[in-house]
């Protein structure tokens, strides 16, 4: 088995709340850090060292987006594509190790795909 955690459908549907939440989070960390780095970027010398509040500010960004990525890393959930908010959740269907298959803009965990087929081999639950 590739994976340590398996989730049923029943367990990915009760994570779904939290999940939403993370890639919401995930996104807006990742706008803030690229509008931060065009800052870096724009008031930086060529050659030069910056610091203060501003790499401060990226610095903190940083860090809180690495957090929210541990917490699907810790749980052996997946993301494909933050944007689409595309996310894999391991788990066992008739005894094979695959993913279920969740997009942010889906209500519901309706989909699963061999472990590397992808988004293109999704099979209805």
């Amino acid at each position: 088995m590739r994976f340590q955690k398996h989730y049923t459908r029943e367990q990915v549907r009760a994570l779904l709340p939290q999940v939403r939440a993370w890639l919401d989070d995930l996104v807006d960390r990742r706008d803030k850090m690229d509008k931060q780095e065009e800052l870096v970027r724009s008031i930086r010398p060529e050659g030069a060292d910056i610091g203060g509040e501003v790499v401060n500010d990226w610095v903190r960004l940083v860090a809180e987006f690495r957090t929210l990525l541990f917490q699907f890393y810790q749980r052996d959930i997946e993301i494909k594509d933050i944007d689409r908010g595309l996310v894999d959740f391991p788990a066992i269907i008739g005894g094979k190790e695959v993913f279920l298959c969740w997009e942010k803009s889906e209500d519901d965990v309706e989909y699963w795909h061999d472990l590397d087929s992808g988004f293109g081999g999704r099979e209805p639950l």
